[in-house]
């Protein structure tokens, strides 16, 4: 079980590990999916609203009967089954019950990718603003300081191991640590390689890349966003065309390809960042549950020189306006690439008058 957290490069495991399940399957390693009807992403995302009674993303009642689907899936594989899904990070403690009722007697194991907060902190309000919600950065930060919101319970990472830890052997749960930008960027599959020992398989066995990213947006675009979500009803969010509109088409490909100033973490809220990876690695120490990759990267790393903070509340009108013109001109372009939904009735009209002139 592969239980998030969101924001550390979950997009891009379940992406490849979907596209290598063929060659994976062949050792024994197997992503449980429901093709050709879905991918193994949605099915994943499914099964994991359906296991703790949620159901959102799409038409109402789509994620009915998921899980079970997903049990029978595992259950009839020999060797190992991989489920991940982000979501499933804060589940309450009676979701991580049933789960383990209705695996029987599989030897689980418990997979927690986790992120130095002065990174996942700010990438989490730009996602909860693609997801639809209105907040200002402000308030975001301080109601995740508080631990109340959703993305602050699935960043706790002593909170999220322990539930799903209860009962579970030390050795059986495994903490992936995301690189620093610095380790990052000299080695591309430094992660990757990570979630494949974590895993247990070679990294050999799933050859095929990924080029899937979940796009962090700056903050001008953010702020677009959060400002056409104040002004879209509630209805139209929760229409199952929303996510392929405005978080793939609009906020992916069009706003995250752009390069405007970067949401960061406020210099004031460092303390708070680091004061929480000191308690996580405390927790990590004392635990012994296994870490892959190096605790001290949950240590929040200082601002660089080049690093100038500017609050991405007060990010100018100009940049938000050319933002705005960008995201305008997409949609005005994926408006006028879709079939006129009134060509044949239109048609009908005028084959029907000119039948009564005659």
């Amino acid at each position: 079980m592969h239980v998030g957290a969101p924001k550390t490069g979950t997009t891009y495991l379940q992406d490849r590990l979907g596209k290598n399940a063929k060659s994976l399957a062949a050792h024994d390693v197997h992503i449980p999916t429901r093709a050709p009807l879905m991918s193994s992403g949605m099915f994943h995302f499914r099964a994991a609203l359906d296991l703790m009674d949620q159901d959102w993303g799409g038409t109402p009642g789509h994620a009915e009967g998921a899980w079970d689907a997903m049990v029978r899936r595992v259950r009839r594989a020999a060797g190992t089954s991989i489920i991940s899904h982000e979501i499933l990070a804060p589940a309450a403690p009676v979701h991580v019950a049933r789960l383990k009722s209705d695996l029987g007697d599989a030897e689980l194991h418990i997979v927690y990718s986790a992120r130095d907060l002065a990174r996942q902190a700010p990438a989490g309000w730009q996602e909860s603003v693609k997801q639809g919600r209105r907040w200002k950065y402000g308030r975001y930060l301080s109601r995740i300081r508080s631990g109340r919101p959703w993305f602050a319970r699935a960043f706790d990472l002593p909170t999220v191991l322990t539930t799903w830890g209860n009962g579970l052997p030390p050795e059986h749960i495994h903490v992936v640590t995301v690189p620093q930008a610095d380790a990052a960027a000299a080695d591309p599959d430094l992660l990757w390689h990570r979630f494949c020992t974590a895993f247990g398989i070679d990294p050999a066995w799933a050859p095929e890349d990924s080029e899937r990213t979940n796009a962090s947006l700056g903050s001008a675009e953010t702020q677009v966003l959060r400002a056409l979500n104040e002004r879209i009803g509630r209805h139209t969010r929760d229409n199952p065309g929303y996510d392929a509109l405005i978080l793939g088409m609009l906020a992916d490909e069009t706003l995250g390809g752009r390069r405007s100033r970067p949401i960061l973490l406020p210099p004031k809220f460092h303390e708070w960042a680091r004061e929480s990876a000191e308690r996580w690695i405390e927790w990590l120490e004392q635990s012994g549950v296994d870490v892959v990759g190096d605790p001290t990267e949950l240590l929040p790393a200082p601002l660089s020189d080049d690093q100038k903070y500017k609050h991405p509340d007060r990010v100018s009108h100009k940049a938000q306006l050319v933002a705005a013109l960008d995201a305008l001109a997409a949609m005005t372009e994926e408006a006028a690439s879709r079939p006129d939904p009134d060509a044949s009735m239109l048609a009908r009209i005028r084959r029907a008058r000119e039948a009564n002139r005659t």
